[in-house]
């Protein structure tokens, strides 16, 4: 698989464009933030935590809590109310792993208390959150705009981080799911990055010191990849790796993971996986149940299949 490098000249195009950012206050969404605006772009930032100087200074921003719903809507309300209108979004907000379902806590009773899923909250619930809110703003406009989401090398890999691990995995599947619901039907593209091992607050300190000068790379590589996803209009579906500064597309083309998987199951050029024969039968039967008011029950069952796979 092909590695490519991501030049400045490749991001000039976020240029005026008003970009929300999800967890701005440190990390990823910090050096994006600082990215964007390096370029030319407007920023709305939100976190649960206030912007360091001097963006504190100078970037409109709003302490959101991204598994509340209401605390998003407001956001993308500020924001609209801010620059009128929105382009991009970054659905960055994250935490690091809590449980591994491993542990055995348990009440006054001794009865097994059910695990906290602070992570997945934030990292899945609140993802899913503002994408929704992201494909509903965006739909205003008439040349749409894009989505970009955080994922992680966990989304692929068997990182042993039980619950960062499952949703990352979600994660991905985000970004597969949506993908044939949005461009071209609509005018919004939706895009995901998976970095290595970066230097952010997620990763502890230790961490860093084991992985030594050279095995790990700093936020703004990754923010180049995020910019990239939302300057190039021709990026839709992607999973953007980065390790170092040097990036690749894990999705797409001749060694992505769709046509490795076809090789793996061993369907040849030309034919198609049994699922996706399904999928096309399924979506025939939406589209006709949409026909017929007294198919209601099937077709909310199915509507979301429609034209998927045409």
């Amino acid at each position: 698989m092909t590695s490519f490098e991501i030049p400045d000249s490749e991001l000039a195009s976020i240029k005026d464009q008003v970009v929300i950012i999800t967890g701005a206050s440190s990390g990823i969404g910090l050096a994006t933030l600082r990215r964007i605006i390096k370029h030319g772009g407007k920023v709305f930032a939100s976190d649960l935590n206030p912007l360091p100087e001097p963006e504190k200074s100078s970037v409109p921003f709003l302490k959101v809590d991204v598994t509340s719903w209401k605390d998003q809507v407001e956001l993308f309300k500020a924001a609209e109310k801010e620059y009128g209108t929105i382009d991009h979004v970054f659905a960055n907000a994250g935490i690091g792993p809590t449980v591994t379902l491993l542990e055995d806590d348990v009440d006054e009773n001794g009865d097994l208390l059910p695990p906290k899923l602070n992570t997945v909250n934030v990292n899945l619930l609140g993802c899913m959150y503002t994408v929704k809110l992201a494909i509903f703003h965006l739909k205003k406009n008439s040349h749409g705009g894009s989505i970009v989401m955080t994922a992680s090398a966990s989304s692929f890999a068997r990182f042993p981080a039980t619950d960062y691990t499952t949703a990352k995995h979600a994660v991905l599947g985000l970004l597969r799911s949506l993908h044939g619901h949005l461009y071209p039907k609509l005018p919004i593209r939706i895009n995901a990055i998976a970095p290595s091992w970066t230097e952010t607050a997620i990763v502890p300190r230790e961490v860093i010191a084991a992985l030594g000068k050279g095995n790990y790379q700093s936020a703004d590589v990754v923010a180049r990849s995020v910019t990239l996803l939302m300057a190039d209009a021709t990026r839709h579906g992607e999973l953007v790796y980065s390790d170092c500064g040097k990036f690749k597309d894990l999705e797409n083309g001749e060694m992505g993971y769709h046509a490795v998987t076809r090789r793996m199951l061993g369907v040849g050029d030309g034919g198609e996986m049994s699922e996706t024969g399904v999928l096309k039968k399924l979506s025939k039967l939406a589209a006709e149940a949409g026909a017929d008011r007294e198919k209601e029950g099937v077709n909310k069952g199915l509507d979301s299949l429609k034209g998927v796979v045409e």
